[in-house]
């Protein structure tokens, strides 16, 4: 089988979504510019409506305010907001109590909680800082046991007989998580969201839970979904249409556990089915259902589910079907006109919640980590902002194919699709739960704004809001979010609605200075390996039918001593997914050979050693070049002979340029930087450092390339000769 039959190409309007992947970012912000501008006038009316609801929020703001002041209080500014942010995400990954203990032992007691204690009106905030401070107290530790916390913790337990500590620094996070959690179960939810209070507001439920990594996870969080959408229905919440009921939001990612592009039609077999049982039971329940998106490399897989469920005949007339769309993706627009035109051509409406997308911080690294020739986010905040507002107006203007939903805390971006919408109600916003309360009390007053609006309200135990509460904290905790500086009274309220557009037009929609490409994040030293968007059906396309081109010639092997191939008896080489399958041979050398390439490489080292580091270098990176030429050459041998997968046999090529580079750099640096010594025939010599004589490299069966190509660039770098031998079972590779 050919490498490019083995992966799925999207057809049709889905197949245009991906133009825009990586595209650059000054043109396609200077595109969204044309789209999002209103004019002068209009953008006037938003500056004043959005000035209001800043000062309407900050003159409103309650005493008890919830997760609004935690936040400013506790910003990522902060030693203590870091702090918090640290411990909620390594109580994920903590798998004992005493680990546990210790994490928090070197955390909680080095930050001044004491300093928050009624600096905030909250009394939220305040009840939060005393549990915070409690831990502390009982964690203080004097100067002849801050060399042990351990020692030290050893004999608090053993005095206290529970983990005291542990438990107080949990109950603190559990004060705080109730303000993002609507309830433990989805019956505490309801009851919650009928309150005098909650009544006037719309709600999605989210059951939270992150992917799912086995079967059974899958399978419980499935029951979760229909058990909610059950519930949801009993509830008899009485509304006009599907639009305005009770909706449940649901993440692919946690109903199977291989959701990824790897594994395409396994999920798109798997998963339609699965959404369509769901979406007919909310169907049937008087119920809606959104698709939550996520990350950026997910997003055609999850647009194939969406299509494949929606074109579903049994689902005709139902409208409750939609799906969340980020708009810090650089897809936005073109995954909108796909839905509109799905929409159009079904004949319903399509719900789409537009969100400007939490997972900024991790698409920018993935990208970085990848060698992407950009990134799919907008590197700057307002961009996503300018982004937003051009499909807040493609979603308005969709109105036969889409009923559009606003997810905001933004008094600015409020105050647009406001301006946007004109005398038109046929629209909803969002806010979470617990944020965006003053603000959003504006906007559903009968005597205000009277615009319906939608919260997303998560549900579930404190185990399971750890994951969701480091997103919320990553997206709204730095004292740059909206959310914090809103309530701020510092903050000039004109600075806090500047227009996205205007600032866009002054800066000239550059990326952002402080954040390179990801080819240049270890400049000015070397250059980052090229990675391939394999989640791109396009680039992906590309590199397997130059993989299949390389497979067509002959994979040979044989020694090579003096820089001469020498002959031998040849042994096949063996696919180990498919061991019938010959991929090459290698002629084997003798002792004899072995003999006379440690002669030569003794011999020739000093001569090597003289090469000035400079030369080294360029010699290195000049490989390093090599490799990334004949890259799909090497991804073929690495999975056809050591049985890798394509992504995994990329990242071994990637791995062995960034060692052949790295080594260079690392000559140049620490060898042309040394004393200027003569060397061993009256020359002068640029190195201080010398070479030590000849290394054995021997590659491991497991990373045939990589590790093998950074241990011979480290010995050649500083000056050593090299006897190569590969694992006997990757010597093509080699």
């Amino acid at each position: 089988m050919k490498f490019t039959d083995q992966y799925p190409v999207p057809t049709g309007s889905r197949a245009r979504i991906n133009d825009k992947y990586l595209a650059e970012e000054q043109p396609l912000v200077q595109q969204l510019l044309d789209i999002a501008d209103i004019g002068e006038a209009g953008r006037a009316r938003i500056g004043k409506q959005a000035e209001a609801l800043v000062r309407a929020v900050r003159e409103n703001t309650r005493k008890d305010g919830g997760i609004d002041a935690f936040l400013q209080q506790y910003d990522l500014s902060s030693q203590e907001g870091v702090l918090l942010m640290c411990i909620a995400e390594a109580l994920l990954r903590i798998p004992d109590a005493d680990t546990a203990d210790k994490l928090i032992a070197d955390k909680v007691t080095s930050a001044n909680w004491q300093d928050h204690l009624g600096a905030s009106d909250s009394l939220f905030v305040n009840a939060s800082t005393w549990g915070l401070m409690l831990t502390g107290n009982l964690l203080k530790l004097d100067e002849a046991t801050i060399r042990d916390p351990a020692k030290y913790l050893g004999k608090m337990v053993g005095r206290a007989g529970e983990p005291v500590v542990r438990t107080a620094m949990r109950q603190a996070m559990r004060i705080m998580g109730h303000q993002f959690v609507m309830g433990r179960t989805i019956e505490d939810a309801l009851d919650r969201a009928k309150s005098r209070k909650n009544r006037i507001y719309r709600y999605s439920f989210d059951m939270l839970g992150e992917a799912a990594l086995r079967r059974r996870d899958a399978e419980r969080y499935f029951e979760a979904y229909q058990q909610a959408i059950k519930a949801i229905g009993a509830a008899g919440i009485k509304t006009p249409d599907i639009f305005s009921a009770p909706s449940i939001s649901v993440k692919l990612s946690a109903l199977h556990p291989r959701y990824s592009y790897t594994q395409e039609d396994q999920v798109v077999a798997d998963l339609v089915p699965k959404l369509l049982d769901l979406a007919r039971l909310a169907r049937d329940a008087g119920v809606g259902l959104t698709v939550d998106s996520e990350e950026a490399d997910r997003l055609q897989l999850t647009l194939r589910i969406i299509e494949g469920v929606y074109r579903d005949e049994s689902l005709g007339g139902y409208e409750g079907f939609g799906f969340a769309v980020q708009s810090y993706q650089r897809r936005a627009t073109d995954v909108l006109s796909f839905l509109v035109e799905l929409a159009r051509e079904k004949g319903r409406r399509l719900p789409v919640r537009l969100v400007k997308g939490a997972y900024w911080d991790s698409e920018i690294k993935r990208g970085q980590e990848q060698g992407l020739e950009s990134y799919p986010v907008f590197t700057r905040k307002v961009h996503s902002d300018v982004s937003y507002l051009a499909c807040a107006r493609m979603l308005l203007d969709a109105q036969k194919e889409i009923y559009p939903q606003f997810a905001t805390h933004n008094a600015h971006t409020l105050a647009s699709v406001l301006e946007f919408a004109g005398d038109r109600t046929d629209y909803e916003f969002q806010r979470l739960h617990g944020m965006g309360e003053e603000l959003y009390a504006e906007v559903v007053n009968p005597e205000k704004l009277n615009r319906a609006c939608r919260v997303y309200a998560p549900v579930g135990s404190h185990e399971d809001l750890l994951p969701y509460l480091v997103r919320r904290l990553l997206e709204n905790g730095a004292n740059t979010s909206f959310v914090n500086r809103i309530i701020d009274e510092d903050i000039p309220v004109e600075d806090i609605v500047a227009d996205p557009i205007e600032a866009v037009r002054k800066q000239g929609g550059l990326p952002h200075s402080k954040i390179p490409t990801p080819a240049d994040i270890y400049q000015p030293d070397r250059t980052n390996s090229k990675g391939v968007n394999l989640p791109n059906p396009a680039a992906t396309q590309e590199l397997l039918r130059e993989m299949d081109e390389a497979t067509k010639s002959e994979w040979a092997a044989s020694p090579i001593v003096g820089g001469k191939r020498r002959d031998g008896a040849a042994v096949a080489s063996r696919n180990p997914a498919c061991i019938e399958k010959v991929v090459g041979f290698c002629r084997q050398s003798t002792p004899e050979m072995v003999d006379e390439a440690i002669a030569i490489a003794a011999a020739e080292q000093k001569q090597w050693d003289r090469v000035p580091a400079a030369e080294r270098a360029r010699i290195l990176n000049r490989a390093a070049d090599l490799f990334e030429a004949d890259r799909a050459r090497l991804i073929s041998m690495c999975v056809r002979e050591a049985g890798k997968t394509i992504p995994d046999a990329l990242s071994e090529v990637r791995e062995a340029v960034d060692f052949l580079r790295y080594y260079a750099c690392q000559a140049k640096q620490h060898f042309a930087e040394a004393a200027v010594l003569p060397g061993p025939t009256g020359e002068r010599n640029t190195l201080g450092l010398r070479g030590r004589g000849v290394f054995v490299c021997i590659s491991p069966w497991n990373f045939p390339l990589a590790i093998f190509s950074g241990q011979v660039a480290a010995a050649l770098a500083a000056g050593n000769a090299v006897i190569a031998k590969p694992a006997e079972q990757t010597p093509l590779v080699a």
